[in-house]
């Protein structure tokens, strides 16, 4: 059998879960998830645990055992304390904010069209899922080497992590300066600049 499969997940004080049919749902203080899982396994709730078996020894049932369980267990993890990702933008005059339910964006791009006076836009505006939360923290004073930073949280998992890769995509570091948006702690190789000779007398 699986090994991560056949663990039992232990529901911690403060969650519910209701299986109906092929559904589990998980409801806890940081929200509600809820998953369909597939026939090749069955899941039970029993005395503050759950458990995924398979139903067979078929290839297909042997893969999505440990994947369900998996998949069960982050649900659980999600609702009880949420997961967040933390990113950081670096360059002087690029700034994010919260503005109602979208991150407001400016990370040096032009040619993104014109507002509504003419003027050309710099910012990206990037709705926010339901579901997900976004915090912002601008140091008092910045620079090249003091990063505004933006928190992603959630309680599910695959949620946070696409949004946020989402948000690095749209203006990824670069590889000189350095510039652009990075996870919180990821190292970026950096090249160095081209070196012009100067002109013989």
């Amino acid at each position: 059998m699986s090994r991560i499969g056949k663990k039992p997940i232990a529901v911690p004080a403060g969650v519910k879960v209701e299986l109906r049919d092929h559904t589990v749902s998980v409801k806890g203080p940081k929200g509600d998830l809820s998953w369909t899982f597939p026939p090749e396994v069955t899941v039970k709730v029993d005395g503050g645990q759950i458990v995924v078996e398979r139903v067979d020894e078929s290839s297909r049932a042997r893969a999505m055992h440990g994947t369900a369980r998996a998949l069960l267990a982050n649900m659980v993890r999600g609702v009880d304390q949420g997961y967040s990702i933390q990113l950081e933008i670096y360059g002087t005059g690029y700034s994010c904010k919260v503005q109602g339910n979208a991150l407001m964006l400016n990370v040096g791009y032009m040619g993104l069209g014109f507002d509504r006076d003419g003027k050309p836009k710099d910012q990206f505006s990037i709705p926010i899922p339901a579901g997900l939360k976004v915090t912002v923290e601008v140091p008092a004073a910045r620079g090249e080497s003091e990063p505004a930073k933006l928190t992603v949280s959630g309680a599910d998992k695959q949620q946070v992590g696409q949004f946020a890769a989402e948000v690095r995509a749209l203006r990824p570091p670069e590889p000189y300066k350095g510039k652009g948006i990075r996870y919180a702690g990821e190292h970026v190789r950096r090249k160095q600049g081209k070196a012009f000779a100067g002109g013989g007398g």
